[in-house]
């Protein structure tokens, strides 16, 4: 019989070294053969719609990590408790520490996106986690009398165990820190693509004016950087990709099924376009946002190959990494800008935002509209389908609201006594901004000053100023009105079912 601290703490390590074994072969197969990426990609779905949120609005770009610790944890507790079994049923607990490791090896085969290979590094981490768990439950030392203290001279034993112990720990975790999964989590958006060079554009966006962007130091940059650039997906690893194997497949409610491939997509008269999107979960004056210059095949073209029925009005888009979206077939076949990017800022989307394609839909949140790595536009119906985040309570249509944040000055700054300077941005798609208001503390409202618009669907950005300002501590609040006259409304809302709500307030400190 073997003491429960030592057995459960022979279940970790053994748990570490199947993960960090795993992870690290699967730098040679892929992101589908890591086991924790492939375990958290199948609890995503599962995951009740009331936590989803939450949790995005508390970590926002680490909640990827979060998941990834949170399931690397569970492991860990699950591989404890096996072992804790160990000190009284050492053949049960190894028995069910292997089944416990078949797990990760089921889920890697029922993921679409993995092939048959992909559950060899799994396998030998399985086997040689069994073994360490055998080893260490081996040299763990025994009580001299069952349920009386061990004597003195199993001091050296003990000491022992846990320095074995330790190093076996240590190693598997370096693994774990050099495995696929920190590889994927860590993958650098600038990154190049192999395989695709993107074509000059048939018609170029217009350059931006340097009037669209006021000049005041701290005011994000009117063109958001790919590595800045909000990601809110269901993928903890961008999907791995060919280009050369990609296709886009449009089926459903059509005369004619079209598949057209990317040899073919990059051959049509490719678009250029500066557009804004922006998540449903952005909180009010959240950076779940940005502004990005498109390149991309019209949507309404390659609807028109396949010519949908007349009774079709929603379009389900699929991704490679089973995601799906739902898109009136009107947006989509209005004379708005819709495409089928497969460039963002002049060069190949970066992996996390879509390679070697998605869609960039003008108006919509991303949640019904922005599919990344998409493979498939069905044509149907909504009283016939739905799609990944209406089948959790969330719109199905999705309009953008007119909106606007403060970016200058920062929450909770400390600045000088005098002239205050406020600046920030303001976005109503499909309308554009014709105004934006300022109220210093409780005063009136005061018209911003608007940098000059680039088209109705990117942001529009705005400065203003207050004179005086004295000592102690203050509030900025900002609301924005469209093209339409609508005024962005102050009632706070959740995100569900269609965004959050309310004007956006900072407070500061004048010194």
């Amino acid at each position: 019989m073997r003491r429960p601290l030592h057995a459960a703490l022979a279940g970790v390590v053994a748990t570490i070294v199947l993960f960090g074994v795993a992870d690290l072969l699967a730098r040679a197969f892929g992101p589908p053969a890591a086991p924790l990426l492939a375990l958290g990609q199948t609890i995503i779905p599962l995951a009740p719609a009331g936590l989803i949120k939450p949790v995005i609005d508390l970590l926002g770009h680490n909640d990827k990590l979060f998941l990834i610790l949170t399931t690397g944890l569970g492991a860990l507790v699950l591989g404890g408790l096996i072992g804790w079994l160990a000190s009284r049923h050492l053949r049960s607990a190894t028995a069910l520490l292997g089944l416990a490791g078949l797990i990760p090896i089921i889920v890697i085969l029922v993921r679409p996106e993995a092939e048959a290979l992909d559950i060899i590094p799994t396998i030998i981490g399985l086997v040689l986690g069994l073994a360490v768990f055998r080893l260490l439950i081996g040299l763990a030392p025994q009580p001299d009398v069952e349920n009386e203290p061990e004597s003195e001279s199993a001091t050296p034993s003990r000491r022992r165990f846990f320095v074995i112990t330790g190093v076996i720990g240590a190693a598997g975790a370096a693994a774990v820190a050099a495995g696929q999964t920190v590889a994927s989590l860590a993958l650098d958006a600038g990154a190049a693509v192999a395989k695709l060079v993107l074509p000059k554009p048939a018609s170029e966006a217009p350059p931006i004016p340097a009037s669209a962007h006021p000049d005041v130091k701290g005011l994000a940059p009117f063109v958001t950087n790919p590595k800045d650039f909000y990601r809110i997906d269901t993928a903890l690893a961008p999907p791995v990709i060919d280009p050369e194997e990609w296709s886009l497949r449009i089926h459903g409610m059509v005369e004619t099924e079209v598949v057209v491939t990317m040899d073919e997509l990059l051959k049509l008269p490719l678009n250029e376009h500066h557009i804004t999107l922006t998540c449903v979960s952005n909180p009010v004056g959240g950076d779940l946002v940005g502004n990005a210059t498109w390149l991309g095949y019209p949507v309404r073209e390659l609807l028109a190959r396949a010519r949908p029925l007349k009774n079709a009005d929603m379009v389900l888009s699929h991704s490679f990494d089973g995601f799906s979206a739902s898109t009136p077939i009107e947006v989509l076949l209005d004379d708005r800008d819709s495409l089928l990017a497969v460039g963002m800022n002049g060069q190949p989307l970066p992996p996390e935002h879509g390679f070697p394609a998605r869609l960039v839909v003008p108006g919509l949140y991303g949640f019904v509209s922005a599919t990344k790595w998409v493979t498939e536009l069905e044509v149907t119906r909504f009283d016939e389908k739905t799609a990944y985040w209406t089948d959790r309570g969330w719109d199905a249509k999705a309009p953008i609201l007119v909106a606007s944040r403060i970016e200058v000055p920062k929450p909770l700054a400390k600045v000088a006594a005098g002239d205050l300077a406020v600046a920030g941005t303001a976005w109503a798609q499909r309308s554009g901004i014709s105004r934006v208001e300022v109220k210093l503390d409780d005063g009136e409202w005061t018209q911003a000053a608007l940098g000059d618009e680039v088209n109705i669907d990117t942001w529009r950005q705005w400065k203003t100023g207050f004179s005086d300002v004295k000592a102690g501590s203050h509030t900025v609040t900002v609301r924005a009105i469209d093209q339409d006259g609508n005024i962005q409304t102050a009632e706070r809302r959740k995100s569900i079912p269609n965004s959050a709500t309310g004007h956006h307030h900072i407070q500061f400190r004048v010194e």
